[in-house]
C-alpha cells in the first residue's frame, strides 16, 4: 500500500477583488465582488514507503497548498488524500506523530532561546522521556553536526545553523513521513549540501519518506530520484528527471570551433542555428538526429573541437514556466 495516496485532490479560494482608493472600498462594502481562484486542480498520485520525491513547479502552482492539504492543515475543496492510512483533515494524534512539515519561510523555534530549551518542550509534547529525548537530540545533532549551537539563543545563530536546528526540531518525533517545502531557502552553498547529506541520511536511517519543494535544482538532482512537476495547479509530469528532461528537451545542444569562420546559412542543413560567433558555432539538434549530424559535421567541417551538451534541466523548465502552458515544448 502506499504511504501517500492523492485522488482527484483539488482546492479553490474565494477571493474577494475591491478597487483601489475610497470609492473602491465604498463600493466594495456596498456590493462585494468575489472570483473563484483554483489553487490546485485534480491531483492524482502516489508515493511509497521510503520514497524521497521532488516536488517542482513556479510560484503560485499550487505546491505548498498541496503539502498543507496532505499535512492537514487545510481542507481539500473535493478529492481524497491518505496519508500512512489517515485522513489527514482529521488531524488524529496517531497521524501527527507520523509526519512532519519544515517550511524554510516559517520557523518554531522560540527566538530569544536556545534551541536545546525549544527541544526539551517539544519532548514532551510527544511524551518522549528525558532519556529518550536525549538520545535522539545527541543523535540528530551528530548527523547535522550541530554542538555547541544547541545552546545559543536562537537569534544568534547563523541562517544555516538555524535551519539545522528547525530540522532537528522537526525530525524529534522520527516521523516517517516528511513534507519538506524550501528547506534550504537562503541557505549558502556549504549549508544546503549539509542538509542535503543529512536528509540523504536521515532517509537511509529511518527509511522515511520525503516529498521536497525546492527552487534550488540542486537539492532535487541530489536526492530525489523522483519528480512531481505541478504547472496551473495540475500535474504535469511524474517521474524520473531524465524522462522530464527528455520530454521537454528533445534536442541536443552541439557546439562547434572550426578552424575558419564560415557564413551562417552553411549550417542550415544540420540543426536549427542557436549563434554563430566568427568561429564558434552552437546547433540545436534533434536526438534522434544526433549520431548521424554529428558525422556529417566532422566530415564537412574544418572542426577543431567539438562537444555535444544535454540541456541543463533548470533552463529546459524554466522555459515552460515562461511559456506558462501544459504542453511539452
Amino acid at each position: 500500500m502506499p504511504i501517500v495516496s492523492v485522488s482527484g485532490l483539488s482546492r479553490s479560494f474565494r477571493v474577494a477583488e475591491k478597487a483601489p482608493g475610497l470609492a473602491g472600498t465604498l463600493r466594495h462594502f456596498v456590493r462585494r465582488k468575489v472570483r473563484t481562484v483554483v489553487a490546485v486542480r485534480d491531483l492524482n498520485f502516489t508515493i511509497e514507503a521510503g520514497e524521497m520525491v521532488g516536488f517542482l513547479g513556479p510560484n503560485g502552482a499550487g505546491k505548498t497548498t498541496t503539502l498543507k492539504m496532505l499535512s492537514g492543515l487545510m481542507h481539500p475543496s473535493s478529492g481524497h488524500v491518505e496519508v500512512a492510512g489517515h485522513c489527514p483533515s482529521r488531524r488524529e494524534a496517531a497521524f501527527l506523530r507520523q509526519i512532519t512539515l519544515v517550511m524554510g519561510q516559517k520557523q518554531q523555534l522560540i527566538w530569544d532561546l536556545p534551541p536545546l530549551d525549544s527541544l526539551r518542550v517539544n519532548a514532551a509534547v510527544y511524551g518522549l522521556d528525558d532519556i529518550e529525548a536525549k538520545r535522539r537530540i545527541g543523535e540528530l545533532a551528530e548527523m547535522l553536526q550541530l554542538g555547541e549551537e544547541l545552546q545559543r539563543p536562537v537569534r544568534k545563530l547563523s541562517l544555516g545553523q538555524r535551519m539545522k536546528a528547525e530540522l532537528l526540531a522537526a525530525l524529534l518525533h522520527q516521523p516517517t513521513v516528511l513534507f519538506l517545502d524550501e528547506p534550504t531557502l537562503g541557505l549558502d552553498v556549504n549549508a544546503q549540501a549539509a542538509v542535503r547529506l543529512f536528509l540523504a541520511d536521515y532517509n537511509r536511517r529511518h527509511g522515511a519518506t520525503v516529498l521536497l519543494t525546492s527552487h534550488y535544482m540542486g537539492d532535487i538532482t541530489a536526492l530525489c530520484p523522483r519528480v512531481l512537476l505541478i504547472h496551473g495547479g495540475s500535474l504535469f509530469h511524474d517521474g524520473s528527471l531524465e524522462q522530464l528532461s527528455q520530454q521537454l528537451a528533445p534536442r541536443r545542444e552541439v557546439r562547434l570551433e572550426l578552424a575558419e569562420s564560415l557564413p551562417p546559412a552553411r549550417f542550415s542543413s544540420y540543426g536549427e542555428l542557436e549563434s554563430c560567433s566568427g568561429r564558434d558555432v552552437r546547433l540545436l539538434v534533434e536526438r534522434e538526429r544526433l549520431t548521424a549530424v554529428v558525422g556529417r559535421l566532422l566530415a564537412d567541417l574544418p572542426v577543431l573541437d567539438l562537444e555535444v551538451r544535454e540541456p541543463p534541466i533548470e533552463d529546459t523548465i524554466g522555459r515552460l514556466f515562461r511559456q506558462g502552458g501544459s504542453d511539452p515544448p
